[in-house]
């Protein structure tokens, strides 16, 4: 009895602790140092980028050479081998990324009787990934496939906000190219203000009467890989039709757990942020 109390407290006190494994950091550190740099280092260097010493990451480099992480790409200097991309591909993000969305779609649709779709950006546009109808069989949905345009639609402008300065630069030129006419000068502050609140909700400036609302589905860099859309249209022969308020809550729910099932990370409003700030946005002319 003695032992047995003795060991629940050993396991109660090992699982109160936060553990850390101090060699595989070292080793990511290093291959996260290797990856980030335009050529070769040598142990010296990525000892110096690391602020460590040599004999201290010496082994983590000779054990990533053996399992073919890394190379000697001359006598002193190692670099990067394709192993990590090849790893990326055994599971394409694609994939994954319908896989986990489908059956998260499918109950959003059901709660909301809405479609909702998903779109991925492309060379100044944006294309349906996927989509999930209406169950009742009445309503709005884009087929799968189907080309969007990004600086003028909740989906695109999501796309778009969470990205870094660079790469949201690089994309709206890239738009811009496929339609001058959407140019706004205004822009960058809308994508600033939809950062900020973790969504867009608009208005459809395509579809009269009908309401977007979009959520970025988001890396571990929180950039958005995705964006989950529900193109909301209001059925007058309803009355107890969801509202936009509880559409958005819904869609940032679904959203916030898509991203996480796909090793990303959640926004706030994923995280199910204050009642206010969605009634606020979601009702924004």
């Amino acid at each position: 009895m003695k032992d047995d109390s003795k060991e629940a407290a050993t396991v109660a006190e090992a699982e109160g602790r936060s553990y850390s494994a101090p060699a595989l950091e070292k080793g990511l550190d290093i291959l996260e140092t290797l990856c980030r740099s335009e050529r070769p280092l040598s142990q010296k260097e990525i000892a110096r980028e690391l602020g460590r010493s040599v004999g201290e990451i010496y082994r983590m480099v000779a054990c990533l050479a053996s399992r073919n992480y890394v190379a000697l790409v001359d006598e002193n200097c190692y670099g990067i081998t394709t192993k990590l991309f090849e790893l990326a591909h055994v599971n394409p993000p694609t994939h994954r990324l319908l896989f986990e969305a489908m059956p998260i779609m499918q109950r959003l649709a059901g709660e909301l009787d809405q479609s909702c779709h998903l779109t991925i950006y492309g060379q100044g546009k944006q294309v349906v990934l996927c989509k999930v109808d209406t169950p009742s069989g009445m309503g709005f949905a884009v087929r799968a496939g189907a080309e969007l345009d990004v600086l003028v639609s909740a989906s695109g402008r999501v796309l778009l906000a969470f990205q870094d300065e660079r790469t949201r630069a690089l994309r709206i030129e890239e738009c811009l190219q496929r339609r001058p006419e959407q140019a706004d000068p205004q822009l960058d502050s809308v994508l600033e203000s939809i950062r900020a609140a973790g969504f867009e909700s608009i208005p459809s400036v395509q579809v009269r009467g009908l309401y977007a609302v979009a959520f970025p589905i988001l890396d571990t860099q929180k950039r958005a890989i995705a964006a989950l859309t529900v193109p909301y249209a209001e059925r007058i022969d309803q009355m107890r039709r969801k509202s936009i308020p509880e559409v958005t809550e819904a869609l940032g729910a679904a959203a916030g757990t898509l991203s996480e099932r796909i090793g990303g990370m959640v926004s706030a409003q994923g995280l199910g942020a204050g009642r206010a700030s969605i009634d606020a946005r979601a009702t924004r002319a």
